[in-house]
């Protein structure tokens, strides 16, 4: 979630014209995330305030996708998980266009992001991206990963001679720029819809409540256990020290068990998916941090904090997901 695209009060009350939410009344940009340009929104509309999510897509998501986005949406918060609908304009349609970019108003759901999420959070975070591959295994519709291992390697080759302008241990980190990795990714696990990008920002809680999943813009059809990974890496390390915390990876893990189990060949191969799960994000920073525009309202993210995750995945093994 940024702000690339800048649009006026008028655009985005012309915008929500559309929609039948009532007027505008207030619209901020949201600096969070790094992909597409994001607006909190809040509409009256006989008397009540309503609040969504206006969304513009930037060049990361192809339009393209767009249609499978939002109908998993959809498909998900009919299915009763804490998801997002799509709003859909007078005329049924998931999307339209401003500044001749594709863009959609989807749902405010309730809660707060936890930057340092406790036991009790990671366990309840476990169980709901349970849930959610289990109400998605019926989703009719199929995308390929925007971000598979082999453009992540070539993404991170085209920035190798520049690795020392971001920090010098990183092309000691993947000297190869990940390419080892291909040899060991592992074939025949398990697939589904996975959100691939389920980052603490992406859930939303009231207390120990799970009361919203978002940011759904890198879904695709996937291992369910890489998915997995991706929420390991991303909840189970200190914010300040970057250090692991092995009590929130294990109730992750013990609250996805509590809902689907892994397979034996799963929880084998987890230490590799997760150092995958790492590269994509040095990968994707890396591109970012040389191509992010100086008047975007975002802020830019250190590739070494996954970096070091990898590093820490590769040289640990499996002692992070025993339980």
């Amino acid at each position: 979630m940024a702000v690339y695209t800048h649009l006026t009060a008028d655009e985005i009350g012309d915008f929500l014209d559309d929609y039948g939410v009532g007027a505008l009344r207030s619209a901020k940009g949201i600096a969070e995330g790094v992909s597409n340009s994001n607006w909190l929104v809040e509409t009256e509309q006989d008397g009540a305030a309503r609040r969504f999510i206006l969304t513009v897509f930037e060049t990361r998501t192809e339009a393209a996708d767009l249609p499978f986005f939002l109908a998993l949406l959809d498909h998900l918060s009919a299915a009763g998980q804490p998801v997002p609908r799509t709003i859909h304009t007078r005329e049924g349609a998931l999307m339209r266009k401003v500044r001749a970019k594709p863009a959609a108003l989807i749902e405010f759901l309730p809660g707060i992001s936890i930057d340092e999420p406790d036991e009790k959070q990671a366990h309840a975070v476990g169980v709901a991206l349970a849930q959610l591959h289990h109400a998605a295994a019926d989703f009719g519709q199929a995308r390929s990963s925007s971000l598979p291992l082999g453009r992540c390697i070539a993404m991170l080759r085209d920035h190798a001679d520049r690795f020392d302008a971001i920090d010098p241990r990183l092309a000691q980190i993947i000297p190869d720029c990940g390419e080892a990795l291909h040899d060991r990714w592992p074939a025949g696990l398990p697939k589904g819809t996975i959100h691939a990008d389920l980052f603490p920002d992406n859930v939303l809680f009231v207390n120990d409540m799970v009361t919203g999943l978002i940011d759904f813009y890198f879904a695709c059809t996937g291992e369910l256990a890489f998915d997995l990974a991706v929420l390991h890496a991303a909840w189970s390390f200190g914010l300040a020290d970057n250090a692991f915390r092995p009590a929130i990876g294990t109730a992750l893990l013990r609250g996805y068990e509590s809902r689907r189990a892994l397979s034996p060949q799963e929880r084998a191969t987890l230490p590799v998916l997760a150092q995958g799960a790492c590269l994509r994000f040095v990968a994707t920073r890396v591109e970012d941090w040389f191509a992010t525009p100086a008047e975007g309202l975002v802020r830019r993210k250190d590739p070494m904090q996954f970096a070091d995750r990898l590093a820490f995945y590769a040289q640990a093994g499996d002692a992070p997901f025993i339980l």
